[in-house]
């Protein structure tokens, strides 16, 4: 449209300072399963430069391209710069995981069969290679006219048969002008909805139809004139926007993501659908840049394990140029960063389509399916583990007797430290998704003045003197509590009483120090420091600075080489590379909840800690107590 028309390791002076250096691993998460039978797209073909685009991948990118119109302008047309954003959509599908394409209208200044001509030939380049869809815009047809005009040229190269063979096809509307696709990414499907400059009753009704047979898949509403912008940046609905969000948008808790050109500047919005879910409404417009936009695509970058979109507007045309040759504005207009082209959107996708595609929660599994061969203890704190059902928030009182399901008599008894309140150990029914047993306990340790609650077997329990010679996994779920308040520098997560010292130990730190322990530093670096049974040792691992609020897993394995720390199925960085076979146990109690040091124990944990097992022999990844990608 024209301007007219738009609106240390461990070591420390005081022992337990370590260097900062935070690993950053990636944030575990999972892909919303799909639950519909529609069609499918499985790894299509990419382009020339070869790879596969792929259809599980938790991260995946949808992109978006606007008017193109200023490109095909009767006898000053020049799809050159389109033909290269398509090429790199082909060469790059692969390696940035393309999914699909969308065209947002206005493919071209006229409509005429020359210029549509030449626009549906420059599109071939995408053909058997990355699906996509377009829609008219108002400089494509008639614009007076709504989806219910008939017959056009942009009809005739743009309607359903262009699109059959695409196996993201789902079908068009009677007329021709509306289409929908089903797309296979992030391991489930997704609906793009292609709706036409002006959607008649007629069309509302068809785009109706198509979210009521597919109730279950997350839409994407693409369409011309949604919405237009000042130069603020915030997105309006514009009349025909506002009808659109009343006619289907709004009632339709589907749509997350609405997407339109046709005016500029960019814009963006959210707003509040009738389930009091947000929609992301976005206008995307480069028409008014330098040559036309030069193909200017939009790339939204779904990343399904962290919860965003990542959003990147760029022109391949002029990326593509040696450096040194682009003109001053094709420098300028290769890559926009302002806050409305490039930009993140914080979408928990789980929670956000719960109310059309919720995610069956996983059930508990049996003790006797989590207990593979080498299972030395097992606990959990489900009325199997505490030998009858809870009341959340229930103390459970000094005494309290946890069982060791695997039978060999490694149970815990509970007691409180430095005179602590009933509330220094209470149960939850607060779990990790993947956990085993939909219990935990909460633990309200601290310093100043010390306080905690531990679990602890019993002297003469068979793990108490366990050496591990084959190796072992040792592994917890815990969820520190946001806002992590208070003193809690070094508390104890698990550990053996004993010291070093009397295992004739004398490397470590202190002789005073536990043969083995798993600790929260100040700086929230998990650590893991073992007294190895047959080393003069004290090899110790380091995680990251692990997050608040969220549930965890953590795993410790030693094959009896080495000790590797996981947290989330992710291997740490900081794992030291000393000999380290067994553990110096000394027939001292194992203890959940705290560390014991110099015949004390400190603050005990703080926070929720769920299913603990020990099994004597390293365990891989995939046989860890919760399902891990």
């Amino acid at each position: 449209m024209s301007t007219e028309e738009q609106s240390s390791g461990r070591r420390h002076p005081d022992r337990r300072v370590l260097l900062r250096a935070a690993v950053a691993v990636p944030a575990a998460g999972a892909a919303v399963a799909g639950t519909a039978a529609v069609p499918a797209q499985a790894a299509d073909a990419a382009g020339p430069s070869g790879g596969r685009f792929d259809a599980d991948s938790p991260r995946f990118a949808l992109a978006v391209l606007p008017d193109t119109q200023y490109l095909f302008d009767a006898d000053s047309a020049d799809p050159a710069p389109l033909r290269a954003t398509f090429r790199h959509l082909v060469t790059e599908r692969a390696a940035a995981n393309i999914a699909f394409m969308t065209h947002l209208g206005d493919v071209t200044e006229h409509g005429t069969e020359a210029e549509i001509e030449l626009a549906a030939d420059t599109f071939r380049v995408l053909h058997g290679r990355v699906p996509y869809s377009v829609l008219a815009g108002n400089h494509d047809i008639r614009s007076s006219t709504d989806d219910q005009r008939g017959d056009s040229a942009y009809l005739s190269a743009f309607g359903p048969d262009r699109y059959r063979s695409m196996p993201t096809f789902g079908g068009a509307s009677p007329d021709g002008y509306n289409s929908y696709h089903v797309l296979r990414a992030g391991g489930r499907q997704w609906l793009v909805l292609a709706l036409d400059w002006r959607v008649s009753e007629q069309g509302l009704a068809w785009a109706q139809g198509v979210l009521d047979r597919h109730p279950a898949l997350p839409a994407v509403l693409t369409t011309h004139d949604i919405a237009w912008s000042g130069d603020d940046g915030e997105a309006r609905l514009s009349d025909h926007g506002q009808r659109l969000w009343d006619g289907l948008i709004k009632g339709n808790d589907q749509v997350f993501l609405a997407l339109g050109g046709h005016y500029w500047p960019p814009g963006r919005t959210v707003l509040t659908n009738d389930a009091g879910h947000d929609v992301h409404v976005h206008i995307t417009n480069y028409q008014d840049r330098y040559y036309g936009g030069a193909g200017m695509i939009r790339t939204y970058g779904f990343d399904l394990v962290r919860g965003v979109v990542d959003v990147e507007t760029f022109s391949p045309w002029f990326l593509a140029r040696d450096p040194a040759a682009r003109s001053p504005l094709a420098a300028e207009t290769l890559e926009l960063t302002g806050p409305t082209d490039r930009f993140t959107l914080d979408i928990d996708f789980e929670e956000r389509f719960a109310g059309f595609a919720p995610v069956p929660a996983p059930k508990p599994r049996p003790a006797r399916a989590v207990m593979p061969r080498g299972t030395l203890a097992y606990w959990r704190f489900d009325a199997s583990g505490t030998g009858a059902a809870q009341r959340p928030g229930a103390p459970l009182p000094d005494g309290t007797v946890v069982k060791d399901l695997t039978g060999r008599g490694n149970d815990l008894t509970v007691r409180r430290l430095h005179s602590s309140g009933a509330e220094a150990l209470t149960w939850s029914p607060e779990h990790h998704r993947g956990q085993p047993a939909h219990a935990s306990l909460r633990f309200d340790g601290g310093q100043g003045p010390d306080r905690g609650a531990v679990l602890t077997t019993a002297d003469g329990a068979a793990l108490n003197s366990e050496k591990f010679p084959r190796g072992y996994t040792i592994e917890t779920f815990v969820r520190l509590p946001e806002p992590f308040e208070g003193n809690h520098d070094w508390m104890g997560i698990l550990s053996w009483e004993g010291r070093n010292g009397d295992a004739g130990k004398t490397t470590g730190w202190s002789p005073l120090e536990p043969t083995c322990s798993l600790n929260l530093s100040p700086e929230r670096f998990l650590q893991f420091v073992v007294y190895p049974h047959r080393q003069d040792a004290d090899p110790t691992s380091w995680s990251h600075a692990v997050p608040v609020g969220r549930w965890m897993h953590i795993a410790v394995v030693n094959d009896g080489r080495r000790t590797v720390m996981y947290v989330d199925g992710s291997r740490i960085a900081r794992n030291p590379a000393q000999p380290s076979t067994g553990i110096a146990t000394l027939g001292k109690p194992f203890v959940l909840g705290g560390t014991q040091f110099d015949e004390r124990f400190g603050q005990g944990f703080y926070g929720w800690m769920g299913d603990t097992r020990i099994v004597g022999r390293p365990l891989p990844v995939r046989e860890f107590l919760t399902p891990l990608g």
